[in-house]
């Protein structure tokens, strides 16, 4: 194989470049005043300078005028006006240190850090009354992750490990830092700032209360078992506090979750009782405390099967203890992808949908009636909702997230990829429809370069395999559109958006019909689209996408080349390596030898002729960095053209939510690759830099 360096392709036109990452903006969930006339966001942005996600709290009328900073920290997020609308809390993190929560007043003032958790805080939410929060964070065993000085993660004593769950990807090992729910008091905002007493001062001030926890108000543990807890909400009295997670009993045997709750002043925990064999998360309260909502994802009596399950929207009495009652359809509307329930006064929720690649907000009444309250050409992220007013962000093909007001019209209420569009052309993606060889609709968009063509061809297949593209601002297709590529984007059968059935299908059947669904897209576009170049194509995915890929040049040698990226390659080494590995692989492809290795991009990788760039993170432990060394050493021995790229530091999420100067350089080798095999006008290598 010719030999190239990793160099930078050419200067680009236009369109969306590697380093245009920088200009795109990613808004948090919103959050209402109680008036209804003020919305704050997050606003957050990759920043190369400071190799990090950086930004702040903004504040927008949902009338008329303008967008204000609020807050000017290094990474301020998730933002929640208290119930009475005189605080604004928020999660602060600098360069080097975790989430705290902040707050400040809504009239002014200057934001005060209120937690500090060794671990962080990930998630909070406030009382009724605004007098205090309640939040989880990470409780590290002692002698772990710096709880001692002087021990290192090196010299850590060792782990006996007797479970099947014990990693997470992005986290590492979970059974000696259990997420737990704490609730604490809010301080007022006008008391005088804590100032640690030094020398004398130390001696004679008598404040030990103070100086134990370093001027910052103390935090109730509320959980203490050997389990995880997520999600935690005041009921709508302010008595209880509700949360969800894993059962005390047999949680190492199955994916179930319950739902619990807490007294406030702390104390017994208790099961709330929810229908058997019912995953169980996002527990809340109806406004006027007549009922607890909850999503129920239903796993079967084993509580495992959970390939292409939808969650539904269940209600039960919060008082008479009667049965619980499910609201929708699974098989109809998805809401996991976002997975919020906001109750509203007038009765009923608002809850997501997530079909044919957008994302809807509907509104659920208590007897189950759905009513779309927006939908179109855009994914909605996150929604508020006061007495009158209803906000919501979003992605579209134009913007990677901007703020909304809804009322039966759209009224967009910010532009924060202005910047994007004035510096960079954004091609819109075409939506087809393709027939599979069965007959079965494939359904897709295509995204083409500027031009006529022929254009090199790039078909993508996503991960998942459950999850979907979408119609939303893509930064992968906009960068290898501008640089001269014709990108196929579709959802086969086993992916989310439409219907359980549709993503069950591939239930022990791999490479089956999703194969012949890509295939078909492929052909149906190549075969209405004469600006398209047949013979010079490319095909690449991550995850189950590097599955499919992988898959895919096992089974047809018509691509000139392919890239395969944290990919799912080899399910027998998976069981013991991922640390999903115990349940995902025997769900997916079965467990009989036979039919596992019929499914086995690995055990067909004699078959391969496409040269294969392979690309994977050291730290992956989703789809473990033992996938990739496997597969491309064994294209190496066979003689196929091919290369292996690690990102050191990095784990399964690293094209979302990597490093922002690894982010761009996966670009920069993915467009240097293509450059080599399929260049453009605007991708080609530097002749003076080979």
């Amino acid at each position: 194989m010719p030999e190239f360096a990793p160099i930078v392709p050419s200067d680009y036109a236009q369109g969306v470049k590697p380093s245009d990452l920088r200009l795109l903006n990613s808004l948090s969930a919103p959050t209402l005043r109680p008036s209804g006339d003020w919305v704050a966001v997050s606003v957050t942005r990759p920043d190369f300078d400071a190799d990090s996600y950086v930004g702040q709290i903004w504040e927008v009328p949902t009338g008329e005028g303008n967008a204000r900073r609020l807050t000017r920290g290094f990474r301020d997020t998730s933002p929640q006006y208290s119930p009475d609308g005189t605080l604004l809390a928020f999660l602060r993190a600098g360069p080097d240190s975790r989430p705290q929560l902040t707050m400040m007043r809504t009239d002014g003032g200057e934001p005060m850090a209120i937690s500090d958790q060794k671990s962080g805080v990930s998630w909070f939410s406030w009382a009724p009354d605004s007098r205090s929060i309640v939040f989880t964070s990470r409780v590290a065993e002692h002698g772990r992750y710096g709880t001692l000085d002087g021990v290192s993660a090196s010299t850590e004593d060792p782990r006996l490990i007797t479970d099947k769950k014990y990693r997470m990807n992005g986290l590492g090992y979970t059974a000696d830092q259990h997420n737990h729910v704490f609730i604490m008091d809010v301080p007022d905002p006008d008391t005088a700032p804590y100032i640690k007493p030094v020398g004398r001062g130390a001696e004679t001030s008598g404040e030990k209360d103070k100086t134990e926890y370093g001027g910052f108000p103390p935090a109730l543990q509320l959980t203490s078992d050997d389990a995880d807890y997520g999600q935690p909400v005041f009921s709508t009295n302010g008595q209880k506090v509700l949360f969800s997670g894993s059962p005390l009993v047999g949680a190492d045997d199955s994916l179930m979750s319950v739902l619990y709750e807490a007294p406030r002043e702390g104390g017994r925990i208790s099961v709330i009782p929810t229908p058997e064999g019912i995953a169980c998360s996002r527990p809340v309260e109806s406004v006027d405390g007549a009922a607890l909502y909850f999503l129920g994802s239903d796993l079967g009596p084993e509580g495992m099967d959970f390939v292409a399950r939808n969650s539904a929207l269940y209600a039960v009495s919060a008082d008479t203890g009667a049965a619980a009652v499910r609201l929708t359809n699974p098989e109809i509307l998805d809401p996991d992808e976002v997975g919020d329930i906001i109750p509203l006064e007038a009765g009923g929720v608002l809850l997501y949908n997530r079909t044919r690649g957008i994302g809807e907000l509907v509104h659920v009444s208590t007897d189950g009636t759905l009513n779309v309250v927006s939908s179109g050409e855009r994914i909605i992220t996150g929604a508020a909702a006061s007495s009158t007013t209803v906000v919501v962000t979003y992605t579209d093909p134009g913007t990677a997230g901007d703020l909304a007001r809804v009322d039966g019209s759209w009224h967009q209420l910010t532009d924060f990829s202005k910047s994007l569009r004035e510096q960079a052309r954004i091609e819109a993606p075409r939506e087809a429809t393709f027939t599979a060889p069965d007959g079965y609709p494939v359904h897709g968009w295509i995204v083409m370069p500027e031009g006529e063509g022929p254009h090199p061809v790039l078909l993508n297949i996503h991960g998942g395999p459950y999850a979907q593209y979408g119609v939303g601002l893509f930064d992968e297709a906009q960068i290898y559109a501008q640089a001269g590529y014709a990108v196929l984007l579709c959802n086969p059968r086993g992916a989310a958006g439409y219907g359980q059935e549709h993503g069950r299908i591939i239930k022990e059947a791999m490479g089956t019909v999703d194969y012949d669904d890509v295939i078909a897209f492929l052909e149906g576009s190549l075969e209405e689209n004469p600006g398209l170049d047949r013979k010079r194509l490319g095909v690449m995915g991550g995850s189950y996408g590097g599955y499919l890929t992988a898959w895919t040049i096992s089974q047809d040698h018509r691509f000139t080349a392919a890239i395969v990226e944290r990919g799912f390659l080899d399910p027998p080494s998976f069981v013991g390596s991922s640390d999903i590995g115990w349940f995902f692989s025997g769900a997916y492809t079965g467990t009989d030898p036979d039919k596992v290795r019929d499914q086995n991009p690995f055990a067909h990788i004699d078959a391969v002729q496409t040269p294969t760039f392979v690309i994977h993170s050291e730290d992956d432990l989703r789809c473990p960095l033992e996938q990739a060394q496997r597969y491309y050493t064994a294209l190496k021995l066979k003689g196929v053209q091919t290369q292996l790229l690690i990102f050191p530091g990095e784990n399964h999420d690293l094209s979302r939510t990597g490093t922002p100067w690894h982010r761009r350089q996966r670009f920069e080798h993915i467009l240097r690759w293509w450059a080599h095999y399929l260049p453009t006008t605007q991708n080609t290598l530097d002749n003076n830099n080979r």
